[in-house]
């Protein structure tokens, strides 16, 4: 069994895909917009004219997928009660990664050394999805 996150951007998933791409040099694995869709929309399910904004996407970020949508178009994500945890190889790479995720966010916890491990923090990136950034032990 696997479990995978699957992000609602509301809007903003085509922007998230390149700033992921970007930022932790991920790779869409695929990527299905509205107007791709085989079969018709229900009724408001999505906003007149939402038709490229981004029905289903795979994201690959190093080992993992993580998958996302432009949802409902709605224009407010909201991501809450839970974070992305990113393994770093060491402290220079924990930065860089840190650094582009707090471009445009905003840092919960700065990376610093822990009990546990050499670097980790925390920061919520500019569409407000939260990381752990951390270099294991």
């Amino acid at each position: 069994m696997q479990v995978q996150p699957y992000l609602f951007f509301d809007g903003r998933c085509e922007e998230a895909l390149e700033f992921y791409k970007k930022t932790l040099g991920a790779e869409v694995e695929m990527l299905m917009r509205f107007k791709e869709s085989p079969e018709p929309h229900q009724p408001g399910m999505i906003p007149p004219g939402s038709g490229e904004k981004v029905m289903h996407a795979a994201l690959r970020i190093g080992e993992a997928t993580v998958m996302a949508s432009d949802g409902r178009c709605m224009g407010h994500p909201s991501f809450q009660g839970f974070a992305l945890s990113v393994n770093a190889r060491d402290g220079a790479e924990a930065e860089r990664l840190f650094a582009g995720l707090a471009e445009g966010g905003q840092v919960q916890m700065p990376l610093a050394k822990t009990f546990f491990s050499p670097s980790f923090g925390m920061v919520a990136d500019r569409f407000g999805v939260s990381w752990m950034v951390i270099v294991a032990q």
